[in-house]
Order: structure tokens, then sequence, then C-alpha cells
């Protein structure tokens, strides 16, 4: 399973140096998982109604080159593997042919209180 969205880089997007600042890669790789997961069909305001979100447990970011203000770029959302109770994505931010960024993304699902629960069946039905 996998996804792309595109975006373009803006202004408010960059740092002093006019190259897309560190921590903005992490927004740009949220967005594409939520459309992931919204193309699949997964309500995510409903599973908050019964008291269950989703949650990044673990992230581990290689930033490879530098975007820039005016970069169209695409974001690639894989879904890696999948368990009951965790799913890992793998994530790409491409310009054009050359790769800026990689992540290797936890997900797990909390419920009341904040603790661990299960994953939506829906999505563990992309199991078999």
């Amino acid at each position: 399973m996998s996804h792309s969205l595109t975006l373009r880089v803006y202004y408010e997007d960059t740092d002093m140096g006019g190259i897309v600042y560190y921590a903005n890669y992490l927004r740009f790789i949220e967005r594409g998982r939520s459309d992931w997961v919204r193309e699949i069909g997964i309500d995510q305001l409903a599973m908050k109604a019964q008291g269950v979100v989703f949650a990044v447990r673990k992230v581990e970011a290689e930033y490879i080159q530098p975007a820039r203000f005016e970069d169209v770029l695409e974001v690639r959302t894989t879904l890696d593997s999948l368990s009951a109770a965790r799913m890992v994505m793998g994530q790409e931010v491409w310009r054009g042919d050359d790769l800026l960024f990689s992540a290797k993304v936890l997900i797990v699902c909390i419920g009341a209180g904040g603790k661990p629960t299960r994953l939506p069946a829906e999505l563990r039905l992309l199991q078999s």
C-alpha cells in the first residue's frame, strides 16, 4: 500500500538560510500519513469520538538534501508492516528525482487515559 502527496514549500516552511527547517519535514510526512489514512477509509474523527487516536511512538529520520522555498515536493508513504497493535510507515520526501528526506515511523493507537489499544479493525483488515 502506498500513497503520494504533492505539496509546495512556502516561505513559512523555511529558516533564515532559505531552506526547509528540519522539523517541518515531520509536518510534511504527517500530512502524507493523514491523507493515506483518509484514502483507505478510516475516519479519525469517528475514532476520536470512540476514545481512540493514533500516536507516533518512534521516528527514525535521515535528512539527505535540503528543500528550498517554492520547491514542489512529493511525500511518498508506504505501509511497511502491520500488526494488531502497531504499524510501521516508510516515508520519503522527493523533489523530482532527488530524495531529500527518509523516515520510518512507528504508529500505535491509544485509548482512554493514554493506554495502548488495538488498531482499528478496518486497518487490521489490510493484513489479509
